[in-house]
Parts: structure tokens; C-alpha cells; sequence
């Protein structure tokens, strides 16, 4: 085959994959209007809770998308015109693959070992977020698009296809992407359990001026890149996220919104990710600029910390090198960040080989957090009363391959309809958000 046949068939051979590969539909009319292609229906709408005032901003909202390299998306029209409006973080790391341990980490100060995005259900005694700013009353909610109802715990959903009303029914919801349900602390409570919701509560929530202090955001697995690519997660930005930067119930002069990924795609190099801090929040002068400092995802713990004076969780939220507090918001309460550049950087793109209690080859049992550790906002580690804390990182007994001996976790979920042991999954209720 000469090189301009071979060319020519390449060319063929990606338009065939260009016109398989789904194209951006608004999933509905706007991101303030209800859609028919979010199963739930909102009924009612979170209350409107006292605002607790923080030191830089009253409001922090994280969108994640997903599995794109740095220079991809630096490189995308749509977020090269959001990083004007904004502080763009060069040097902000993903802290491990896949994905599934990335979101646990942002929620829980840790990913335990995890190195997959099998069904796990995190023991109630380990603490989150959650437990931190309920600590000082400041309200929350989890926003994930095409969650069937609030507060499910389903491992995926799958409805009819939007994008293509002839195709078979599609999973357009993973249970993966939404760190709160794979917490008990979080789901077996049912008033947090019952913050857990879609895209039509945002919507409600929204229209009522109800949208919380701290904020989740997931889109669904063809918005955020996860079964697309870059230009239809940065399409659906044009859609869904440009209008609210001008819409003052979700951004107003006390807003910090934080557009991130999960992790990169290219695990063969160190796992920075594209992140960008938005919203009302940024000074004028700040911009349109670029912050080189090292940040991780245990930063979105440390600088929610910094802001409002939490306690914090005793694990990486704690760990100085991976949890700088953003620069502009360390600037203002006098925070130190640390210096870390070149060869100082973690390495962060290893899957499963970090021993904890959710990695059956290297497996581990839960550990009690550093409770001598001091955050970014100067309180207390939060420890669960029924966490026993004798069981320390030193105490640990030497790691256990489960998988070698036919056993899994015993954190490991019910995807095949049974628990560890044989056990049987606990009844699930339908939470109703009012």
C-alpha cells in the first residue's frame, strides 16, 4: 500500500468514526428549565438556609469533567475564552487513576488504596466534607446530571437516548462520578442523602435563589467528555456553564466556581489536569492570569478549609505538599503555602498501587486519621465516635493480597446482587428531597 492510498483510507477511516460518534444536543431547553430527559422530577426546592460568611468567598461550586490531557484542552476555543474571565492553575494534578478514586479523594481526603471504579460503600465512620461544613451550618447539595431520583445509590442508569431517539437506550448516569453516594456518612443519612440531586432540582433550586454555599457538579457521561471528547464537553459548557456566570442566583461577587478534570488521559506521563477558578469571586486584577503554584485535588478540601475555618479530615487535606490552598485566597488570610516545583512534584499517575482498604490485592483495614494534623483552617481533625482510633498508619498489619484468595474488600459493593460474604444489600428507599 503506497502512502497516499494509506492516507486516503485513514481519512475514510475517520469519517466513518466522526459520523458514529454522538454530536452535541442541548439535553434541554436551559440549565434554569426542567427537561424531560432528566428522569427525576423536581417537587420542591433545598430551603434557604442563613449564609455563612467566608473569609474570600460565601459560595464554592466544583464542575468536573473528564480524561483529557492539560494541553487539550488549553488548546480548546471554550476554555481558552473561560481562562480570560479567570486564574488558570498550570501546575494542578489529578492523585491517581482512574477515576473513581479521584472523586472519592475530593470528598474524603483520601482514595484508601482504591485503583478501580468497582462498587464500593465506604464504611459510615469515615468522615467527609459533609461532616466539616455541616460543623459550622454551611449548607451543601450534590448536582448530578440524569440521576434518576435523589439520593440513588444505583450503581448506573440507563434511559432512552436523547442524543439519538432510533439508538438503543443509553448509561448516561455512573455512580462512580458521585463521591457522596459511595460514602454510608453521606447516604445513610437520609437528610444528606436527600441533597443528592439532579439536574431539574438544580434547575428548581435555582429559580428559588436556593442553590447552597458548597456545591458538586457532574454532568452526564457524554457532557463531560467521559464517552465524547473535549468539543462536546467544551459545547456543553457553552450551554450549561456560560449562561450561569451571568445568571447572579448561581454567580454572584462572593462565588468561586472551580471547572476541573478528573485526571488526564495519557497515563504514561504525570497526571496534571486542565482546572480553572471562575466566578464573582476573582479579583478584577487576577483575571486572565495564570497561578503556576503545585495544587491537587486535596486542594478543593484545604482552601474550603482556609475559607471558612473548618476542621478538616486528618489525611491528605492535611498533607502540606498536596493541599496548597489557592494562591488567591491563601493571599488574602495569610496562608504559607509550599513551594513545589520540578522533581518535587508527586508522581501521581500510578493506579493501584498504593495499599489501603479498598485495593483487595494490596489490602489494608481503614486507618484512623493524623489526629494531631492541622489544616488550612486551624480546627479540629473530625473523627466519626465510632472510628476506633487505635488503628494508626503505624499499627497497620502488613498488606493482603484478598484477590489471590478469592475474596474482595469488605468495603466492596452489590453489583452482582450479593455483599461480601454473601451478605445481602440493605433496602433502598427513594428519598424525597422535600
Amino acid at each position: 500500500m503506497g502512502p497516499q492510498t494509506f492516507a486516503v483510507l485513514c481519512a475514510l477511516i475517520s469519517l466513518i468514526f466522526a459520523a458514529q460518534a454522538p454530536q452535541f444536543a442541548p439535553p434541554g431547553p436551559g440549565p434554569a428549565s426542567p427537561s424531560s430527559n432528566y428522569v427525576g422530577v423536581n417537587n420542591c426546592t433545598l430551603p434557604n438556609t442563613p449564609k455563612i460568611v467566608g473569609k474570600v468567598f460565601d459560595r464554592f461550586t466544583q464542575i468536573w469533567l473528564e480524561n483529557t490531557d492539560f494541553e487539550v484542552a488549553n488548546t480548546t476555543p471554550t476554555f481558552q475564552n473561560l481562562a480570560t474571565q479567570g486564574i488558570l492553575l498550570s501546575s494542578y494534578y489529578a492523585v491517581t487513576h482512574p477515576s473513581e478514586p479521584n472523586y472519592v479523594a475530593s470528598l474524603g481526603g483520601d482514595f484508601f488504596g482504591m485503583g478501580d471504579d468497582n462498587l464500593y460503600n465506604i464504611p459510615a465512620n469515615i468522615s467527609t466534607a459533609i461532616d466539616l461544613l455541616e460543623a459550622k451550618d454551611i449548607s451543601w447539595a450534590s448536582y448530578q446530571e440524569n440521576l434518576p431520583t435523589d439520593g440513588s445509590v444505583l450503581f448506573s442508569f440507563t434511559q432512552p437516548n436523547y442524543l439519538d431517539t432510533s439508538a438503543p437506550p443509553y448509561t448516561y448516569y455512573v455512580r462512580k462520578h458521585n463521591p457522596h453516594a459511595i460514602f454510608n456518612s453521606v447516604v445513610n443519612v437520609e437528610s444528606r442523602r436527600s441533597k443528592i440531586r439532579n439536574f431539574n432540582d438544580f434547575a428548581a433550586d435555582l429559580n428559588a435563589s436556593a442553590i447552597p454555599q458548597w456545591n458538586f457538579v457532574t454532568p452526564n457521561l457524554v457532557n463531560d467528555g467521559h464517552d465524547t471528547d473535549i468539543d462536546f464537553a467544551a459545547a456543553w459548557l457553552e450551554y450549561w456553564l456560560v449562561p450561569m456566570l451571568a445568571n447572579s442566583n448561581f454567580n454572584d461577587n462572593r462565588t468561586l466556581i472551580v471547572l476541573t478534570f478528573d485526571e488526564n488521559e495519557n497515563q504514561r506521563v504525570n497526571n496534571r489536569v486542565f482546572t480553572l477558578l471562575l466566578g464573582g469571586a476573582i479579583p478584577q486584577n487576577l483575571r486572565g492570569t495564570v497561578d503556576d503554584t503545585y495544587y491537587s485535588h486535596y486542594s478543593l478540601l484545604s482552601t474550603v478549609q482556609a475559607n471558612w475555618g473548618l476542621g478538616s479530615l486528618g489525611r491528605q487535606d492535611t498533607n502540606k505538599t498536596m493541599s496548597n490552598v489557592f494562591s488567591f485566597v491563601a493571599d488574602v488570610i495569610g496562608y504559607q503555602n509550599q513551594v513545589v516545583t520540578g522533581s518535587a512534584i508527586p508522581i501521581t499517575s500510578a493506579s493501584g498501587k498504593n495499599s489501603g482498604p479498598l485495593n483487595s490485592k494490596l489490602y489494608v483495614p481503614f486507618a484512623s486519621p493524623n489526629l494531631n494534623a492541622v489544616g488550612a483552617g486551624g480546627g479540629p481533625v473530625f473523627v466519626s465516635p465510632t472510628l476506633n482510633t487505635s488503628v494508626t498508619p503505624d499499627t497497620l498489619p502488613p498488606p493482603v493480597n484478598l484477590a489471590a484468595l478469592g475474596q474482595q474488600v469488605p468495603s466492596a459493593g452489590y453489583a452482582n446482587g450479593t455483599g461480601p460474604n454473601g451478605s445481602v444489600p440493605p433496602p433502598v428507599t427513594v428519598v424525597d428531597s422535600c
